[in-house]
């Protein structure tokens, strides 16, 4: 039976990677990203099914019209990998203002209900589907200077879990991945001195959204997996 893909945030380090595992398998994959440019250049000399989807997936009437769009021309979605998201490291949490609370709602858990709301109709009348998230590590314990970040992804677990118990009987199984550090460009330019042999590649994450997308993992329901590498 044939896959159709779709994959948010497909321009960022993370979504490429998970885009290409995809594709790589001979996958027909929606690539959904806001930024028009950066999503072309990324996947230029790129092989494959793909097709493009420029959407501002924290605008939620957007992204149903492009969404709804794209489907119409390719067919339901089976896996949704909602890769999209960002990271502010704010200040401490009685001084962190409430625009940066905001865009980490929004960037984290906004991106990944306005995909769901697009996708899961067409996956319920299938009667399948598959839906990876992606948590944090920081999802289960909260850190300093991070507050915003940390409780955004702690709604996208608990959010997890929750579309897991609604839609397991339904034939769709949703998880999530919990990484730590991803080894980025960004996140060496950030930081330097830090040892990257020790975070997660974005490779890794890659095979583990791959597993989850599979027929493999059809027994596992609301899990919300820590891939942290050695950090």
């Amino acid at each position: 039976m044939s896959s159709l893909i779709v994959v948010t945030g497909a321009a960022g380090a993370l979504g490429r990677a998970v885009a290409r595992t995809f594709l790589d398998q001979g996958d027909a994959v929606l690539l959904v990203d806001y930024n028009e440019s950066a999503l072309r250049a990324a996947y230029e000399e790129v092989p494959g099914k793909k097709t493009f989807v420029v959407a501002d997936l924290t605008d939620g009437p957007a992204t149903q019209a492009a969404l709804e769009q794209a489907l119409q021309a390719h067919g339901p979605a089976t896996v949704l990998c909602n890769i999209a998201g960002g990271f502010d490291m704010g200040q401490e949490v009685h001084a962190t203002d409430d625009a940066v609370w905001q865009r980490m709602l929004d960037m984290n858990v906004s991106t990944a209900l306005n995909a769901c709301r697009a996708i899961v109709p067409g996956m319920l009348a299938s009667g399948r589907g598959k839906i990876i998230n992606i948590a944090a590590a920081a999802a289960v314990r909260g850190q300093p200077a991070m507050g915003a970040y940390c409780a955004s992804k702690s709604v996208v677990a608990r959010i997890t879990e929750s579309m897991a118990a609604e839609l397991r009987e339904k034939g769709i199984n949703v998880n999530a991945i919990a990484p730590s550090i991803i080894d980025t460009p960004a996140n060496r330019g950030a930081m330097p001195d830090a040892d990257p042999s020790k975070w997660v590649s974005t490779a890794q994450l890659a095979d583990v959204v791959s597993f989850l997308a599979s027929d493999r993992a059809s027994a596992i329901h609301g899990a919300v997996i820590p891939v942290v590498g050695l950090s």
